[in-house]
């Protein structure tokens, strides 16, 4: 992607953030494309009729970010790190809902690859993966952000520096920190699960 939309886009996040409505309709035409990559990803091998798409996750997000209120819009990352987040909570959500409707499902080992997928996490698996991130969050804050925009957001090292006010090297530093501990917890939370079902 070229500097001059992200540089458009900046500009509009912040015409928004000072109330300028028609801000928000450019806004729209620019990053709903990206978010439906976004969601794409997210849901990319999902197991067919699966019940959350796409375009609901994006429309989803999208009137969820509409809500948002009084917010400094700094940049580009900081609109797109606030959408990972979103999109965490809207899967974990329909993850819940799903579970509390069906108990059960198939195992699948967790990964913490560049290329994993949220889809590729069964309902329990996910839902543990926020629990470990929520216990991340409590004792290294900066770490769990990282995981919640690089996993759930997709965005880069650079971007997520920019975001946090820190380096590259330190995101890329924290994000193995990160994958070695949640992989950790993780393993730990399904050998729990086991034990106690």
């Amino acid at each position: 992607m070229d500097s001059a939309p992200q540089l458009g886009l900046t500009g509009l996040l912040q015409g928004w953030s000072r109330g300028d409505a028609a801000a928000f309709d450019r806004i729209v035409d620019q990053v709903y494309p990206e978010l439906r990559k976004i969601a794409r990803r997210c849901l990319s091998g999902e197991r067919p009729g699966h019940t959350l798409q796409a375009t609901a996750l994006v429309n989803e997000a999208y009137l969820r970010l509409v809500d948002i209120h009084q917010v400094e819009w700094r940049d580009r990352a900081h609109f797109f790190a606030v959408g990972a987040r979103i999109m965490r909570r809207i899967l974990v959500d329909h993850a819940r809902a799903r579970g509390s409707q069906k108990r059960g499902g198939e195992e699948v080992r967790l990964d913490l690859n560049e290329a994993l997928v949220i889809s590729h996490l069964a309902d329990p698996d996910l839902m543990r993966m926020d629990e470990a991130l929520t216990r991340l969050s409590a004792f290294d804050p900066r770490k769990a952000r990282i995981v919640e925009m690089r996993y759930f957001g997709g965005l880069n090292a650079e971007e997520i520096a920019s975001v946090l006010g820190v380096s590259p090297q330190t995101v890329n530093r924290d994000w193995s920190l990160a994958k070695a501990w949640l992989a950790r917890e993780m393993k730990n939370g399904a050998a729990d699960s086991a034990s106690a079902g």
